[in-house]
């Protein structure tokens, strides 16, 4: 029988501290980049949630050696890769659970000359085209086809050509996938329009240090120039800034004394911008952030006066993968807010939950919802409710924790695909949450 339920008694205040987990988004493109040598690459705190012990399992089924050195850190080596796993019905199975196994592309391709991946699977949070991966690939010479009947994506490429890409829309897998292709290609590859995200930014770093050759890493143009051979290298994944940013919103909701242990500060770009104007005490000491109880917090208004909109952008603007955290925590501000869901539209569907449990939404559309905060003036309610992805998952875990009385929470392998141990961490700083 699978445990796939939260059962949240909220309302109690929390206290003490948290460490967020490795980032996952950083994680699904780093662990790709060992299939670039047959030297080996030791890769740091890796978290322990299933899309990444998906991953993991697609790389062993490659033929990649894996070393668990302990309970975040892993030794990979590709040196003797079996290509003809790619055609085995497990291969097909795992990789369409996963969105993430997309980055298996531009490395295979890059190293063996072919590549092919069954429609990736992930969140139903809207329309997710794979169209810049591909188009990408093609401009270093890969053939691209796709079987509608199998579902299957195909890339082949004798020798990859470095060439200028202006990528067609700031994809992250996207831009990784295709670095990963171009550092083994013959030539200099410039890709401008290229997303600069810290996962990216980390990807690049990993690949210089096993001696590929990117220079403009942190921008928004990538230049790389191709070498032979790639070698052995260590890596550490950064903090994941959406647990931190999780976690700074459930201190907020749950009027909690809260501080999150080694945050990576100098990474969080506008994030804690973002919640200061929701009204949220941040005080960072050293790499850690201490957010006090808050009995009350204020949205700020525009300078003219105008209603505050929050909107999502590709970096450095504020992460699509936080607006969710957002619009809960507007929840209970005083004030009101807009939130404007750019980058995918379907995210904002799980507002009915909310307003069954008595916050005041107003959905405009797909993409936009205006929040009137209900300032604690009367508490959510506790409802039996379900995950529609991970991220929304978080939201609902967090006003469950922060509303009166019991929830239920159905569906949380969705939440168990991006944060690890979540109920035992919450359990720790005196949250009331089993699984049943």
């Amino acid at each position: 029988m699978t445990l796939d339920a939260f059962e949240v008694i909220g309302g109690q205040a929390l206290s003490g501290e948290i460490v967020p987990q490795g980032a996952k988004n950083e994680a699904l493109q780093v662990l790709c980049a060992p299939l670039l040598s047959s030297e080996k690459v030791t890769i740091s705190n890796v978290p322990q949630i299933q899309d990444v012990v998906l991953l993991i399992e697609l790389l062993e089924g490659l033929g990649v050696k894996v070393e668990r050195l302990n309970a975040d850190t892993y030794v990979f080596q590709a040196d003797d890769i079996n290509m003809v796993y790619l055609n085995s019905a497990e291969f097909l199975n795992k990789a369409s659970k996963i969105r993430g196994s997309v980055m298996l592309i531009g490395p295979l391709l890059a190293r063996y000359g072919r590549a092919f991946l069954p429609k990736p699977g992930g969140d139903k949070i809207g329309r997710r085209r794979l169209d810049t991966h591909f188009l990408g690939l093609q401009s270093l010479g890969a053939e691209f086809k796709f079987d509608a009947d199998l579902n299957v994506y195909f890339v082949e490429a004798r020798q990859l050509q470095g060439t200028y890409i202006l990528m067609d829309e700031i994809s992250v897998t996207g831009t990784a996938n295709v670095v990963m292709a171009a550092v083994l290609a013959k030539g200099t590859t410039t890709i401008y329009n290229a997303a600069c995200e810290p996962y990216v930014q980390q990807l690049c770093k990993l690949l210089n240090r096993m001696g590929a050759r990117i220079s403009g890493v942190s921008s928004n143009m990538l230049i790389i120039e191709g070498v032979e051979a790639l070698g052995g290298a260590e890596h550490r994944l950064l903090p994941d800034m959406i647990e931190v940013g999780s976690f700074i919103g459930l201190a907020a909701m749950t009027q909690s004394d809260l501080t999150i242990k080694a945050a990576g500060v100098a990474e969080l770009g506008i994030i804690p911008r973002v919640f200061e104007r929701m009204g949220i005490e941040l005080i960072i000491q050293g790499d850690d952030i201490r957010i006090p109880a808050h009995e009350h917090y204020e949205i700020q208004s525009f300078i003219d006066g105008s209603i505050l909109t929050i909107y999502d952008a590709p970096w450095p603007g504020f992460t699509p993968d936080l607006m969710s955290i957002m619009l809960v925590v507007a929840t209970q501000a005083r004030g009101s807010v807009l939130i404007h869901q750019k980058m995918f539209e379907s995210r904002l569907f799980f507002v009915d939950k909310l307003i069954d449990m008595g916050a005041q939404i107003i959905l405009c559309d797909p993409h936009r919802a205006t929040v009137i905060g209900l300032d604690r003036r009367q508490p959510l309610r506790g409802i039996s409710m379900t995950s529609p992805d991970i991220r929304a998952g978080v939201a609902l875990l967090i006003a469950a924790l922060s509303a009166k009385g019991r929830s239920v929470i159905h569906n949380v392998n969705q939440i168990d695909r991006g944060y690890q141990f979540i109920e035992e961490r919450l359990k720790n700083i005196g949250a009331q949450i089993a699984r049943i």
